[in-house]
C-alpha cells in the first residue's frame, strides 16, 4: 500500500473516537499518487474497526483496485471532490449530530468560538440538491461545485463533508465543524446568539488555524484514539 495509508487508519480511528462513527457509515478518502485513485474503507466496518486489511483502492471512476471487500455506494463524493480540487489529498464525510440537526436550521453559521472560525466567513455552504445518498457522478460533482474551494459544506438531512490538502486537516475540519454546529446549538437554546466575531476578527482569527496546529490537534485525537484501544 501506498505512503500514508497508516494514517488513514489513524484518521479513522480518531474520528470514530471523536463522535464521528455512525454505525458502518460514513468514509474518509485518500488520494493515491500513484494511480489517480483513492484509498478509503470498505462498507460494512465502523471507523473504529479500520484496519490495513479493510481499506480499498478505488479509481477515479469506482472500480476497486486493490483490497477486499465492497466499496461504499457513495464514492463519488470523494472521486469528484478530488477531480475538482487537485489540491486537496483527503475527503472526510460524516453524518455528526450536531451539524446534522444544525443544517437542518437554514440559520448561518456563526464565529461563536474558535471553532467556527474557518467556516463563517463566508458562511459554510450547504447542498440542497439532495439529502439522499450521494451515489451517482453527478450528485459527487454537485456537492463539489456546492463545496468550491470551502474547508467543509454541510447536507441539510444529511451530514457534512470536509476536504484539504492533509488528512489532519481534513479531519480537524470536520470536527471544529461538528463543534461549531454544537456551540451555536447551545447558544441558540439559550436564547442567542447575540455576539460573535465579525468579518474582520474571523480574518485575523485565521492566522490560529495554521497546518502545524491542525496536525497538532489531529495528532491529539489519534493519541485519544490508541489511549481507548488498549
Amino acid at each position: 500500500m501506498t505512503d500514508g495509508v497508516d494514517q488513514l487508519v489513524e484518521a479513522y480511528h480518531a474520528l470514530g473516537n471523536a463522535g464521528h462513527g455512525d454505525l458502518v457509515w460514513g468514509h474518509i478518502a485518500l488520494r493515491d499518487g500513484s494511480t489517480g485513485g483513492f484509498w478509503m474503507k470498505a462498507a460494512g466496518w465502523g471507523f473504529e474497526e479500520v484496519t490495513r486489511d479493510r481499506l480499498v483502492l478505488l479509481s477515479s471512476e469506482g472500480s476497486v483496485l486493490a483490497g477486499k471487500g465492497p466499496r461504499h455506494v457513495e464514492w463519488p463524493i470523494h472521486a469528484e471532490i478530488l477531480r475538482a480540487r487537485p489540491e486537496v489529498s483527503a475527503v472526510v464525510h460524516t453524518h455528526a449530530g450536531a451539524a446534522v440537526v444544525f443544517a437542518s436550521l437554514a440559520t448561518p453559521l456563526r464565529a461563536i468560538s474558535h471553532d467556527g472560525v474557518p467556516f463563517a466567513t463566508p458562511d459554510v455552504p450547504r447542498f440542497t440538491d439532495t439529502a439522499d445518498l450521494i451515489r451517482s457522478s453527478d450528485l459527487g460533482a454537485g456537492l463539489a461545485a456546492t463545496l468550491a474551494d470551502a474547508n467543509g459544506v454541510l447536507i441539510p438531512g444529511h451530514g457534512l463533508v470536509t476536504a484539504s490538502a492533509t488528512l489532519a486537516e481534513a479531519a480537524m475540519y470536520a470536527v471544529l465543524l461538528d463543534r461549531a454546529c454544537a456551540n451555536q446549538l447551545r447558544a441558540l437554546q439559550a436564547g442567542g446568539p447575540l455576539l460573535w466575531s465579525d468579518a474582520s476578527e474571523v480574518a485575523a482569527k485565521q492566522a490560529m488555524w495554521t497546518p502545524a496546529s491542525l496536525a497538532s490537534g489531529f495528532d491529539y485525537l489519534v493519541r485519544r484514539a490508541h489511549e481507548s484501544r488498549r
